[in-house]
This record gives C-alpha cells, structure tokens and sequence, in this order.
C-alpha cells in the first residue's frame, strides 16, 4: 500500500471516529435537557408528557395546600393567561410564597397535574427568571391587550 493511501485511510478513520463521538456526545445531551415550558405552553400540549422539564410562574396568591403529612403541597402557577396545578413533596425553599415567581422541575402526569421533584423560588426582590419575566409578559398582553404589570414584572 502507497504511502498516500495509508494516510488518507487514517484521515478518513479519524473523521469517523470524531462522527461517532460528536453523535454520542449530542444523544447523551439532547435526553438530559430540561426545557423550560409557561402553564399556556403546557395547557396547548407543547410539553412533553414522557420526560422530566421545567415549568414556570407566579404561584397564585390563595393556592397552597399542604397536606397533613407536612411535607406535600399542591399549588397553582400562572403566566397570567394560563393556570396549572403543581404537586411537589419536600422541602420548600424559604423563599417561596404566594405571589412571587418559581420554576419547578418535573413531570406532567396523566391527569394533566405537575409532579414536581424540584421547586426553586427567586432570590430577592429584584430579580425574576428570564423566562419567568418573558411568559408573564405574554400572558399581560393576551388578557389585557398588550398592558403589563408592572407589579409583577421587572422590566
């Protein structure tokens, strides 16, 4: 074999080897991403119903329930156009309260209810998620006709 086709045979296996990687690399991510979905996204069946995603919003003022085992709660999460209700079993962040916004990681069960295995509540008063801000903005300008909140919004 010719010197000039020993090293192209090795060029063509390295491409083909670096495919192999990029290609497990890439399926290995897409099936760990957690995608952020807002209640009206989930409510039109844009969320997925076979893997773990994030959802956010306001928790509804007058919306929580805890149950007599102290540690399950059930609330409602709205981007001002859409509701959804929230399970979640565990320990709330000191943080969250009605009114102000989360993002909670899960599952939608069957009965259409957010199984929650992870809830996280803003930081301060100042600062709201990105897309938290971004959903409740939209869902002003569908109930309102394009007026925002500014009380429930940082601009």
């Amino acid at each position: 074999m010719k010197a000039r086709n020993k090293r192209l045979m090795f060029v063509l296996l390295g491409v083909a080897l670096l495919g192999i990687a990029a290609t497990l690399v890439f399926t290995a991510l897409s099936k760990n991403l957690n995608v952020f979905y807002t209640p009206s996204e989930v409510k039109a069946n844009q969320a997925p119903r076979d893997r773990t995603f994030r959802v956010g919003g306001l928790v509804e003022k007058g919306s929580l329930k805890r149950e007599n085992d102290g540690l399950t709660v059930h609330f409602l999460v709205t981007d001002n156009a859409q509701t959804i209700e929230v399970t979640y079993k565990g320990i709330l962040p000191d943080l969250f309260k009605e009114g102000t916004g989360m993002i909670a990681q899960g599952r939608l069960a069957e009965s259409g209810v957010f199984t929650a295995t992870e809830v996280l509540a803003k930081h301060d008063e100042t600062y709201m998620p990105p897309e938290v801000a971004d959903a409740l903005k939209k869902g002003d300008k569908a109930n309102a006709g394009g007026s925002t909140s500014p009380s429930l919004v940082n601009k």
